[in-house]
């Protein structure tokens, strides 16, 4: 699933064409998406300049006079550039053209989403789907002492109360283990038992990992290109633990593990993280 590095990697690919630039045509190839494409939605955008392309969490968010667009990249999708003339592939369901661009949503089990949000419903950050989220992991919001002060009040185990994202944003199932391993924290620890000292361990390791990934464009998924169809390298170059279950960790020589959690694959190393 692209997670938020791999969301922020596609937005800044896209930013430095469709930021203030006129969208000439808003093309709906299939609609059936994780919530129906709006039949409206090319009436309302065509012909509108994109003020911004911002992010919230895994949402890009496209910003007109009018109002803005959510798009969602789903399980397995991309927002990729392509030449004008390339033919439509299986799984392209939407299209933004411009005079000298396009970009084509591909999302073969269409769990992504393309949504509106009038001006007129108020600040796109008040949505259904974005209100609740916790903060930015790169914002000023996010210190030590607003993640020591959220996990006492989860008694779920750190990884998944740190997938969960109402604490912090971006820190998803890749990320995530590799951010507990840089930490020295055991993934089954209950969430609310951190002290403030290994808290700000944690902080400073979502960060670093965060920070790795975006460096590296995102991560290898199977599934995942950027907006210029390019394959991120975190996997190859920064991941210590995810998916590598029975190699030994790099670090102190001892066998990695892999578990589940919450249907989730998770990978750690017993010695560096112990409890």
């Amino acid at each position: 699933m692209p997670e938020l590095p791999e969301v922020e990697t596609t937005r800044r690919g896209i930013a430095t064409v469709m930021t203030a630039n006129t969208l000439q045509e808003f093309i709906i190839h299939e609609p059936r998406m994780r919530w129906p494409i709006p039949a409206e939605l090319p009436s309302l955008i065509n012909g509108h300049t994109v003020q911004a392309c911002e992010r919230r969490g895994k949402y890009i968010l496209l910003k007109f006079a009018h109002g803005w667009q959510l798009i969602h990249l789903g399980m397995s999708g991309s927002l990729r550039r392509l030449p004008l003339d390339a033919p439509r592939l299986k799984h392209d369901h939407a299209e933004w053209r411009f005079a000298e661009a396009r970009f084509v949503l591909n999302d073969p089990r269409r769990f992504g989403s393309v949504l509106w949000h009038p001006a007129t419903a108020g600040p796109v950050l008040a949505h259904r789907l974005l209100a609740k989220l916790g903060v930015e992991p790169f914002g000023a919001e996010f210190t030590a002492e607003h993640l020591y002060m959220g996990l006492q009040k989860r008694r779920l185990a750190i990884k998944p109360t740190l997938l969960s994202g109402s604490i912090v944003v971006g820190v998803g199932n890749i990320y995530a283990s590799e951010a507990l391993f840089r930490a020295g924290i055991h993934p089954e620890l209950p969430a609310n038992q951190l002290s403030e000292t290994r808290t700000r361990l944690l902080h400073a390791a979502i960060q670093e990992t965060l920070e790795c990934a975006l460096a590296s464009g995102g991560s290898t998924l199977r599934d995942y290109v950027d907006a210029t169809g390019t394959p991120g390298s975190y996997f190859s170059i920064h991941a210590k633990v995810y998916d590598k279950a029975g190699q030994p960790c790099q670090s102190c020589g001892q066998t990695i593990q892999r578990i589940v959690q919450n249907q989730r694959a998770t990978y750690f190393c017993p010695q560096c993280q112990p409890d």
